[in-house]
């Protein structure tokens, strides 16, 4: 998947969300809620009612109140026995299909190396696949890798809903959440199939991004 998009013709920088929407289509997903701000209607005028087969719907968030209020609005769109894929639409991550294989049986994270992971949600491991606990934005050894994606069935999705609803937490961070999961009995696993990582939030992230999709594309039109 190149940087540019080619529609009627003309070429254009692509959405960055697309690439997320590429790799969510790989994995198998169906049916995709974009959670937009108020007012954010450029993404509806771009990917309208689908992309790559699947349908896509749209939820606001009238506020930024953090990720897992973002994640919450999903909710009334799911049946207790479908899978969830979570991912966040301002980062591009290598392999795609990263997360065609994770697991959806339970709450499981796929993880990627970064040269910042106190900057991310950084992962502590108990095993080789059972979390201990999610360092938010922690200090710490510089080899640990951060979760990009996300795999769990719909029912946990509820469970750790009602989690974040008890007094006192209301989490804006999902890696606070699920350690009160965790604190409480129930079970984070984690993969190591992810090997790139960007935000393209950030201008570093976004130029290394940028960088490394353009030589993907240029070895494609080499081979």
């Amino acid at each position: 998947m190149g940087v540019w998009r080619d529609a009627e013709g003309v070429e254009r920088p692509r959405a960055v969300a697309e690439y997320l929407l590429a790799r969510m289509a790989r994995a198998g997903a169906e049916r995709v809620l974009m959670v937009v701000a108020p007012g954010k209607t450029d993404l509806i005028r771009y990917f309208g009612a689908g992309y790559a087969g699947m349908a896509i719907a749209y939820a606001i968030q009238p506020a930024p109140l953090g990720l897992c209020d973002a994640l919450f609005r999903a909710l009334p769109f799911l049946q207790a026995e479908e899978p969830v894929l979570i991912g966040l639409p301002d980062t591009i991550w290598f392999p795609e299909d990263a997360l065609a294989a994770a697991p959806r049986d339970r709450v499981h994270l796929v993880t990627f190396p970064v040269a910042a992971p106190e900057h991310f949600d950084a992962v502590a491991w108990q095993g080789p696949e059972i979390v201990e606990r999610v360092e938010v934005k922690s200090p710490g050894p510089s080899d640990r890798r951060v979760w990009g994606a996300v795999a769990m069935p719909a029912a946990g999705l509820l469970a750790l809903h009602r989690l974040w609803q008890q007094p006192g937490r209301r989490d804006q961070f999902l890696g606070h959440l699920l350690n009160a999961w965790i604190a409480a009995g129930g079970q984070v696993t984690a993969d190591r199939a992810g090997t790139e990582y960007w935000d393209v939030g950030t201008i570093a992230g976004y130029r290394a991004a940028l960088a490394r999709l353009g030589a993907g594309e240029a070895a494609q039109r080499a081979a």
